[in-house]
Formats: C-alpha cells, sequence, structure tokens
C-alpha cells in the first residue's frame, strides 16, 4: 500500500539584492531603515541626502534580503551630483529587484516618469512599484496614485502601498520582493545589519545632525570625516574626534551658529545616536573646516570619500 502522506516541499531558501530608485526625498532612506529594523541609513528633510550605496541586511524565515540603498537620482549640477548618479547606474546593473518609490501625496510626474522609462536600462532586474507615504495620504489619493504608478510599465511584478512609518504592508513588500529572489544561501551572518563601517556611521549621524533646519544651499556643501576614535584609558568615555567640511566661510559660520550653540546642538543631537551605536558614553569633539568648492574639484571629492 502508497503511502499518500503529503511530503510538504520545504519553502527554498532566496537571498538577493534589492534597491529602491525614485526621485529625491520619497522615503527611500526611511524604507530602508524600517526593513531592516535599525537605522542604518540618515534621513532628511532635504533632497539627495544619501551620498553612498548603503547595504542593509533583511534577514527572513525563508531568505535574505541586502538592500542597497542610493542617492536619489536628479539632474546633477556639480561633480558630487554627477558622481551619485554613476553610482545608481552602477547598482542598478547589479540589482536582482528594482523598488520604483512614489509617495501617494504627490502626483506622477515628468522626473517619476523618465526614472521609470530609465528602468528599460536594467532588463535583468525584475520591478516593483511602491507608493510610499500612505499614512499622509487620503483614500482616494492612494487609488489615483496606484493607477499612475501601475499605467508607467506593463513589467511590475506588483504594486504595493504601504508606509515605512506605520509599518503597513511592510511585510507584504519583504514577502514580495523575497519571493523574486533567487534560490541560494544567506549573503551575510545573520546578526549582521549593514556593511558600513562604524566610522561612516558615526560620520553619517553627525551629517543628519548638522542637516537639522539648514537652509537650501547648505546640505549639499556639508561633508563629514571621522577623523579619531578611541576609548579613553582608565574611563568608560569614548573620544571620537571628526570634522565637519563645508564650502564657504560664510557657511562655516552658520555650522558654528551665535557662540557656538549651533555646533553644541548638532553634537548633543549626534553624540546620542553615537552612544547608542557604541555602547559606550561619548566625548565628541567637532570641528569645521572650509574646503573651497569641494562639491566641484575632483581631489577635494577623492579626499572625502566619492
Amino acid at each position: 500500500m502508497s503511502d499518500e502522506r503529503d511530503t510538504e516541499t520545504p519553502t527554498p531558501h532566496r537571498s538577493g539584492f534589492v534597491t529602491f530608485v525614485g526621485r529625491p526625498n520619497v522615503g527611500k532612506s526611511t524604507l530602508t531603515n524600517a526593513l531592516v529594523g535599525e537605522k542604518i541609513a540618515i534621513t532628511s528633510e532635504k533632497p539627495q541626502t544619501t551620498r553612498r550605496a548603503i547595504r542593509g541586511i533583511v534577514n527572513r524565515p525563508d531568505g535574505q534580503l541586502v538592500i542597497v540603498d542610493t542617492p536619489g537620482i536628479h539632474r546633477p549640477r556639480t561633480l558630487l551630483g554627477e558622481r551619485l548618479n554613476d553610482l545608481v547606474g552602477q547598482v542598478l546593473g547589479d540589482v536582482d529587484v528594482i523598488g520604483f518609490c512614489v509617495p501617494a501625496t504627490e502626483k506622477v510626474g515628468p522626473g517619476d516618469k523618465r526614472i521609470a522609462a530609465s528602468l528599460d536600462g536594467y532588463p535583468r532586474a525584475k520591478k516593483v512599484a511602491i507608493v510610499t507615504k500612505v499614512d499622509i495620504a487620503e483614500r482616494d489619493e492612494i487609488t489615483e496614485r496606484l493607477m499612475e504608478v501601475d499605467s508607467l510599465r506593463e513589467d511590475w511584478a506588483a504594486v504595493i502601498p504601504l508606509s515605512a512609518l506605520t509599518r503597513v504592508q511592510l511585510d507584504v513588500l519583504a514577502d514580495e520582493v523575497l519571493s523574486l529572489m533567487p534560490e541560494g544561501p544567506s549573503l551575510y551572518e545573520d546578526d549582521i545589519v549593514t556593511d558600513e563601517s562604524t566610522e561612516d556611521r558615526i560620520a553619517e549621524m553627525i551629517r543628519e545632525a548638522a542637516l537639522e533646519g539648514v537652509r537650501d544651499e547648505l546640505p549639499h556643501s556639508i561633508a563629514v570625516v571621522v577623523d579619531d576614535i578611541s576609548p579613553r584609558e582608565d574611563s568608560d568615555l569614548t573620544d571620537v574626534h571628526a570634522s565637519i567640511v563645508v564650502e564657504r566661510d560664510s557657511q562655516k559660520a552658520i555650522i558654528i551658529g551665535r557662540k557656538g550653540a549651533r555646533l553644541r546642538d548638532v553634537g548633543a543631537t549626534a553624540r546620542a545616536g553615537i552612544e547608542e551605536l557604541l555602547g559606550t558614553r561619548v566625548f565628541l569633539g567637532l570641528h569645521v573646516k572650509v574646503a573651497k568648492e569641494w562639491q566641484r574639484d575632483p581631489k577635494q571629492l577623492g579626499r572625502l570619500g566619492f
């Protein structure tokens, strides 16, 4: 007599790379952080906050997603802008899945259409459309956005509305993206959330604090370099010294503020995140330096890691 009991086939383990694209400030870094469950990419209301390809690792029972958070695609006005766009192009050529993000609160515009059309250049990657920020949109706005986005391409593997802030439909997105990944073992150890170095994460925390409340042109002019991290002898303190680099003396004055008040605020805000990251108390020494027009200077860009 044959045994007719169901032998359930185990779910295959999948792993691969996904990146989110879209205009600047559509919520890509917030979405990355929400999926990873930890802050690995800084967020700001200022566009083009992200300047590197930051990898965040999401472990699920049946696989692993490696999210590559990239700068927003924009029309570059400086050499830095060109390099950021080139970086996005490199990442898109290497990933398994591309998530195209549009905020529910804004109509699909020429920039969105241009980016959606440009995905033709990456035929290997599967494409998913994501309507972000549904927590602050009206229901009819969301419906309208889903229809607009759906009509941009015929090859969407899925169209998903979600909110990274309230985590609505976040699991739906993770499951969908994972199902599109190739079968294979995990690419990183289970306890790793990012391959960013400690220095890079600290530099980004300081830059995020420095971006708070600054005027339009200044955000693009701010770069941060960590000069030294060392545990203080006979103490539970860690000394962190970093330089905030700007392009002009007038910008240096803005960052420092009246009698140093603004720089103290930047230090206090950044220190809280750095202490959490390092697990110790931190003395944070910040210095503001001027590197004239560094965004346009290949040598300076190289020194600053771009």
